[in-house]
């Protein structure tokens, strides 16, 4: 009997362990099992299903033959779910999104619940190409489910050349947009919108001292964040009113870290804020090492999803990666 309690005993203590450590997020959080180019998240919360939704873009990174940046185009927006507070992520499929051709481009999805609708600012491509030259824009879709979507209007927006949307609502209760204007140095312009779907743009610049895309805006610690994919690390800017918007000194995620496939910097944010912490999702490049500078490989196209906790040092936003997370959404 006394060996059998004992038995029992370690039996319990092992499931305790194995549920304290699943708290901690996998590194790397999430791998895509069918292209293996994760990138560009964006998470939220899926109501009906009870569980976390992670949207993103997915790019063709085992494709052979590619012809140049054929491999980043020509696919559709993955979804990955979680139900352990987004500690751990598994693959769902993909977004039914019937809108253009078959060789269309879907890319850096922002999806925002509001009065019972999801809402789903996606960058298309009309086509696939090898090259960077050609026009992207972003549309506008609605869902009751995340999975599938329906269409609304393409935006009008400053050129040609806009991508990665960031939905925001002011204090005002209007809403805004915040993208890339490619033709404008990869600068971060705005557009505001009184019921998410129509949509005037402001032709201003709020953010191009320095090159960059995928902004994100979030409010934290008493003030207005923006952190953009500076291609050198994130590059973090603070603003009192939504418009204008200071940079500080430091980049994050810039310095490559010691985890399984985050040993090279981090890019395309996208960031949850749940009571008082603030979490960023991103995406590496593993085999993107200076060593493999200039190849054009498999292990230099795939791409892996991670997750760190944002920390407020002086007044400024810093980043450990390195520093085991319990993801907490709640």
């Amino acid at each position: 009997m006394n060996i059998m309690k004992f038995a029992f005993k370690l039996f319990f203590l092992s499931v305790t362990l194995i549920k304290v450590n699943a708290q901690y997020a996998s590194k790397p959080l999430f791998r895509d099992p069918v292209f293996d180019g994760a990138a560009d998240p964006t998470v939220i919360w899926n109501e009906a299903e009870q569980k976390w939704f992670m949207f993103y873009t997915n790019r063709r990174a085992n494709m052979d033959k590619a012809s140049g940046v054929e491999w980043v185009h020509g696919t559709k927006i993955g979804v990955a779910e979680s139900t352990d507070d987004g500690n751990t992520w598994v693959y769902k499929g993909v977004c039914n999104i019937p809108y253009g051709e078959v060789d269309y481009s879907h890319w850096a999805p922002e999806v925002i619940a509001y009065d019972g609708v999801y809402h789903m600012y996606l960058t298309i491509v009309p086509g696939t190409f090898s090259d960077w030259k050609h026009p992207r824009y972003i549309a506008h879709f609605t869902s009751e489910n995340l999975l599938d979507w329906e269409y609304q209007s393409k935006l009008n927006l400053a050129t040609d050349k806009c991508i990665d949307a960031c939905v925001f609502q002011l204090p005002n209760g209007v809403w805004r947009m915040y993208y890339n204007n490619e033709k404008d140095g990869k600068s971060m312009y705005y557009a505001d919108s009184e019921d998410l779907y129509h949509w005037v743009d402001s032709g201003k610049k709020v953010v191009g001292d320095k090159g960059g895309e995928g902004p994100d805006v979030f409010e934290w610690q008493g003030k207005y964040w923006m952190i953009v994919d500076n291609w050198s690390g994130l590059g973090v800017y603070k603003s009192d009113d939504l418009e204008h918007w200071e940079r500080q000194a430091q980049n994050i995620l810039k310095e490559p870290g010691t985890g399984k496939d985050d040993q090279v910097m981090g890019g395309h944010p996208g960031i949850v804020v749940n009571k008082d912490r603030a979490f960023v999702f991103y995406f590496t490049h593993p085999g993107r090492t200076p060593e493999n500078k200039g190849k054009d490989t498999y292990e230099t196209r795939r791409s892996s999803i991670q997750v760190a906790e944002l920390e407020l040092v002086n007044g400024e936003i810093m980043c450990n990666r390195n520093k085991p997370v319990r993801v907490q959404l709640r």
